[in-house]
């Protein structure tokens, strides 16, 4: 996932959320946003994991 920031993988991974959710998704496309949704979701945790080791670093906990 290149130049991609937490926000911008949040709102695409919300957006995939809202497509299935509303139905809006073929069958055809639905294997492949649940792939892109699961590599969100990782980058997203890996980044707020991150950010916790620097927060708690400053913090010195």
């Amino acid at each position: 996932m290149s130049e991609v920031n937490y926000e911008t993988a949040l709102n695409e991974l919300k957006s995939i959320i809202q497509d299935l959710q509303e139905g809006n998704t073929s069958v055809d496309e639905l294997a492949e946003k649940s792939k892109r949704a699961e590599e969100l979701i990782r980058f997203c945790k890996e980044k707020l994991r991150a950010t916790e080791s620097v927060v708690k670093n400053l913090f010195g906990e």
